[in-house]
């Protein structure tokens, strides 16, 4: 039997046991060794995600990591007993924007891990073999479930084009926010400020490679990074890091922005020339890298996690997810 956690209306889940999945062509059962909850599966359940990005009843989990433990037709047997992640987005690979490397993009429909499609809050997930990026063999799965977020920041890195000498801030010191720091520790930057109001965060941001900390009411008038980098998703946090900025400086939103938040002012926008990406997700060549560097330890997730609980606790660990605790880092299921 394999076990699953399948919300099946906003507020409302069960625990079920079905039969172990089998695979289908070009496809590979992973046994699930550990998966992250984050803010988007809060959202899945307390009903807070558009209903064009989650198909209920669904089971939810999109970070995760495990061990492949079958293959489907067509599959090389050789993946059986590796260690692996994969990536959440279900891309078409033949529209444009797939064709052009930019799998996040693609035009083909909306379809992801734990959101549309069954994920890893279960003992066993079903997933295509082209998604699949395994991990060398002394990999810690444990840490290794956060490689989904670790690669969503790399694409918001990669946007930012850092360069060695910089002052780089980033805002929000959560699992993005963190994960940030180390990446953009790695770029030699000059100064590398965290923005966040809580201490215990902002301890953990020096100790992975941040140089300073401030708090929100400390960067008042503070306009003159070069790079920022937003994680956090707060109502504020969009206007506040083009504020951040430099003129001609560049900003990177990673941040999940509910509807409402504060809009970024135009004419500020228009005068400071300031060049503003977003990222949602993370194409297959940012899932490449991040993956990479948790295997030369430039990301190490570990220090993260806080919490790990059975799939028979999912309620506990779900109340902990923003449930505003500076103690509570990333929350664990671990089947």
């Amino acid at each position: 039997m394999s076990r699953a956690i399948v919300i099946d209306r906003p507020g409302s889940h069960r625990l079920v046991d079905t039969a172990v999945p089998e695979p289908g062509p070009g496809e590979v059962r992973v046994r699930v060794a550990a998966a992250g909850i984050c803010m988007s599966d809060r959202e899945v359940y307390d009903g807070h995600r558009d209903l064009a990005y989650v198909h209920y009843p669904v089971v939810p989990g999109h970070e995760w990591a495990g061990t492949v433990e079958a293959v489907g037709e067509g599959v090389d047997a050789a993946l059986v007993g590796r260690k692996t992640v994969a990536e959440g987005f279900r891309s078409c690979g033949v529209c444009a924007r797939c064709r052009y490397g930019e799998t996040s993009l693609c035009t083909g429909g909306y379809a992801e891990t734990g959101f549309t499609e069954p994920g890893a809050f279960a003992d066993h997930l079903l997933v295509p073999v082209r998604l699949l990026h395994p991990l060398h063999d002394a990999a810690d799965l444990r840490a290794a479930a956060l490689i989904e977020p670790a690669a969503v920041v790399t694409a918001a890195v990669r946007a930012g084009r850092p360069r060695p000498g910089e002052r780089v801030a980033v805002l929000g010191a959560g699992t993005l926010g963190l994960l940030a720091v180390q990446l953009l520790a790695a770029t030699s930057p000059a100064e590398l400020t965290v923005i966040d109001p809580r201490a215990t965060r902002a301890e953990q941001a020096v100790r992975f490679g941040a140089t300073e900390h401030l708090t929100p009411e400390q960067t008042a008038g503070k306009g003159d990074f070069d790079l920022v980098v937003e994680t956090a998703g707060a109502p504020s946090t969009a206007a506040d890091a083009c504020l951040l900025a430099r003129r001609g400086g560049r900003v990177v939103l990673t941040g999940m922005f509910a509807p409402g938040a504060r809009g970024i002012d135009p004419v500020h926008l228009a005068l400071s020339q300031l060049e503003i990406r977003s990222v949602f997700g993370a194409p297959s060549s940012a899932w490449s890298e991040a993956v990479r560097a948790f295997g030369l330890g430039l990301i190490s997730p570990a220090p993260l996690i806080t919490h790990t609980f059975p799939l028979e606790r999912f309620a506990d660990a779900m109340a902990l997810v923003g449930d505003g605790d500076p103690a509570t880092g990333k929350v664990l299921l671990h089947p």
